[in-house]
């Protein structure tokens, strides 16, 4: 099954759990066999769209299960998948009789071909890479069959491994040659070296030894962190193979991995407030995270590695060596309890460190805002990188709440438009985009939700309440998705806001409920059996079309370097179709005049702005490189086609150098934060110097200038009143 990695950045639409099932008994005493009876049950009787499990379905589950273990084909051979050929259409009846014969037997062999593989990588990077041999490598492996024998096998991985070390010789030996240059010489004059060319005063066979190095060293760590993997970690790959036959966002969480979907929806966690990275030696920490106790302690650093994690007045437990998982596991805890942390520091003493844990909130995850002047007007951005709530205490934090505070505080620093940044959000909860959708209208239909066989239900704003009436642009792209899309396209039907993006949205229109699966099920003797995220509804837009797989599309459209990279829904495995239902009953907001012409003006200006048709370019020619997967293993090769890239991507340097000439700023709260969190006046300083180089806020803050002159140009429609 292709993985495409953009999915993993996407926080799914979430409705609270409505699937109503029978009381069935599940008795099974083998926990895997369990898990797969249940999860089919749920499956098939609370999808929005269940499928037929059958051979058909069978098949599909076979390819992507080989797939998604060996997606490089660099572990299996072509005699082991004939022998699990046998398995091509006997896995929907292993499904129905809770059979697991085809994981089994794929899972044991797989172990035993990793094994095979360490020795190979080991032995392959043991000596010299001939970078004068005419050889190349195709590393688009779909193109490729499995090897035919063990003999072919090490040769894929011989060429595998040349490649990578070939990528880090050549940039050592630029290095090299750069650092013994004074004077930086262009790409444009800088001769393609060929490898006899090579300075005698670079050491080529240390360089190379040191590049075969750095190469094992990473494999050393990938399979480290394989090891760590247990056999019910695969496991649940398997099951869902099966759950995302029925559509890209049916998902099966495992304990572990539903707390971090709860974190990642929530923004928060309890525990110490530090991002760990496994080690040999120990849990290193990577990140402390602002606000949270080991910042406020202050006696841990980054680069310090804890060894041992003890419960106050408890002996501390050993964790090198153990994953990472598994550590952090007793590292985090309830707020208010204490934790003790031997760290070796990073001047190497060692020492013991009492934290008490504390709620942590992840600071880029909630909305931010900034002003924007422009001259003799000032506008507001909100960030908002997804539609985040608790949904433990739905009251304590949400994204909606959080834009009505942002909102406040724009309009008591006087701005005079709103830019509502949606780009990169992959969606979250229901609820929370209807009432950030109500905080710009009156009241109104915001989405219409269908399950299967049923009829639509009408989500509204019934709050008369206004937050912000005045102008609104919103800025989307090619990953917005989900809730992100349904708060654009209200905002576009009702005409209450100018869309600014990509051609079109991620094109996700469906509903998925999380239901923990311990709820179903009773008296259950396998402990925590995790959650499925099931699609049980699909949304639709107020004017009735729907935004699965063609999205929302932008009233302006602004290429980015996506534009031409398969990203959407209509690019993922088995989504649902696309369909209609009736229009809801709304009126269209009566509060701008001439938007079109906002429209027409700004189409005008990208039309003739130079800096998009580089941005055009750029994507165009990043679609290119994607689609170079032929690659030549010969370093003089391989340096000519690089410095060509090279040559081609300076051109695009530009792009990070644009200067817009808006000036961006904190509001008042958030400055007299930065007097206690340094990281935090980094962080927005960073972010502000990115906004000034962002010709997307820019052309924003062009619509919202027309708007504004619409607006003053007939006294008799001018906006009413910001309602307090």
């Amino acid at each position: 099954m292709k993985k495409n990695f953009i999915l993993a950045l996407l926080v799914i639409l979430v409705a609270v759990a409505s699937c109503s099932f029978t009381n069935k008994s599940f008795d099974n005493d083998d926990k895997d066999k369990f898990l797969l009876e249940l999860i089919s049950y749920v499956l098939e009787r609370g999808h929005y769209e269940p499928k037929d499990i059958n051979d058909n379905f069978s098949s599909n589950v076979f390819d992507d299960f080989i797939d998604i273990v060996d997606p490089t084909k660099r572990y299996f051979l072509q005699s082991d998948i004939r022998e699990f050929e046998k398995y091509r259409f006997m896995i929907d009846d292993e499904i129905r009789n809770t059979d697991i014969t085809f994981f089994n037997t794929v899972y044991q062999r797989l172990m035993v071909r990793m094994d095979e593989a360490k020795e190979i990588y080991k032995e392959v990077l043991s000596q010299s890479f001939d970078y004068t041999v005419d050889e190349t490598i195709e590393i688009d492996y779909d193109k490729q069959e499995f090897a035919s024998s063990k003999k072919e096998l090490k040769e894929r991985w011989r060429k595998q491994l040349k490649y990578n070390t070939l990528n880090v010789f050549d940039n050592k030996i630029d290095n090299i040659i750069s650092d013994s240059n004074e004077e930086e010489s262009s790409l444009d004059s800088k001769p393609v070296l060929s490898f006899n060319d090579i300075p005698s005063a670079v050491d080529k066979v240390a360089t190379e030894e040191e590049a075969r190095e750095i190469t094992k060293n990473t494999l050393d760590e990938f399979f480290d962190f394989v090891e760590d993997l247990e056999r019910k970690d695969w496991f649940v790959q398997y099951l869902n193979t099966i759950v995302e036959e029925f559509d890209p966002h049916t998902f099966y969480f495992a304990p572990e991995e539903k707390e971090k979907f709860d974190i990642g929806m929530s923004g928060k966690f309890e525990g110490i407030g530090a991002r760990l990275q496994k080690k040999p030696e120990g849990a290193k920490i990577v990140e402390i995270i602002s606000g949270g106790p080991v910042w406020r302690d202050q006696s841990l650093e980054v680069g310090d590695q804890i060894l041992k994690v003890g419960q106050k007045d408890e002996e501390p437990i050993d964790i090198v060596g153990m994953r990472l998982d598994d550590a952090i596991k007793l590292i985090k805890g309830p707020k208010g309890t204490i934790v003790e942390l031997t760290v070796r520091k990073v001047d190497g003493t060692i020492e013991t460190v009492s934290i008490t844990r504390d709620v942590v909130e992840l600071e880029e995850s909630y909305a931010k805002s900034a002003t924007i002047d422009a001259g003799d007007q000032k506008y507001g951005l909100i960030d908002l990188p997804k539609f985040y709530v608790d949904f433990e205490d739905y009251t304590e934090r949400n994204a909606a709440t959080d834009v009505a505070k942002e909102l406040e505080r724009l309009k008591e620093a006087g701005t005079e438009g709103i830019i509502l940044d949606l780009r990169d959000n992959g969606g979250g909860s229901l609820k929370t985009v209807v009432e950030m959708a109500g905080l710009f209208i009156k009241d109104g239909p915001i989405v219409q939700v269908r399950s299967s066989g049923q009829r639509k239900e009408v989500h509204e704003d019934k709050d008369e309440r206004v937050q912000w009436d005045g102008p609104l642009v919103i800025l989307v792209n090619e990953l917005s998705a989900s809730a992100s899309e349904i708060l654009a396209a209200a905002m576009q039907d009702y005409k209450r806001a100018v869309i600014i993006g990509s051609k079109q949205t991620f094109g996700k229109g469906t509903v998925q409920n999380v239901i923990p699966l311990d709820n179903i099920v009773r008296g259950n003797e396998h402990g925590d059996l995790g959650a499925i995220k099931l699609t049980t509804q699909k949304f639709y837009r107020i004017n009735g079309g729907s935004t699965q797989l063609e999205g929302v599309k932008s009233d302006i459209v602004v290429p980015d370097r996506y534009s031409y990279i398969d990203l959407g829904e209509r690019d993922q495995q088995n989504p649902l179709g696309w369909d209609k239902i009736t229009p809801a009953d709304y009126k269209v907001w009566d509060g701008y005049i001439d938007l079109d012409d906002a429209v027409k003006n700004s189409k005008e200006r990208m039309a003739k702005n130079e800096q998009i048709k580089l941005i055009e370019e750029n994507a165009k020619w990043l679609k290119e490189q994607q689609d170079e997967n032929l690659i030549s293993l010969k370093y003089d090769d391989y340096v000519s086609k690089e410095q060509e890239a090279k040559k081609r991507s300076e051109r695009f340097k530009s792009l990070k150098d644009y200067d817009s000439r808006l000036s961006f700023g904190s509001l008042q709260y958030e400055t007299e934060l930065f007097t206690q969190d340094s990281v935090l006046r980094e962080k927005r300083d960073r972010w502000h110097k990115n906004l000034a180089r962002d010709i997307y806020v820019e052309e924003a803050v062009n619509v919202l200038k027309d708007l504004h002159k619409n607006n003053i140009k007939k006294e008799e429609n001018k906006l009413a009143s910001v309602k307090g």
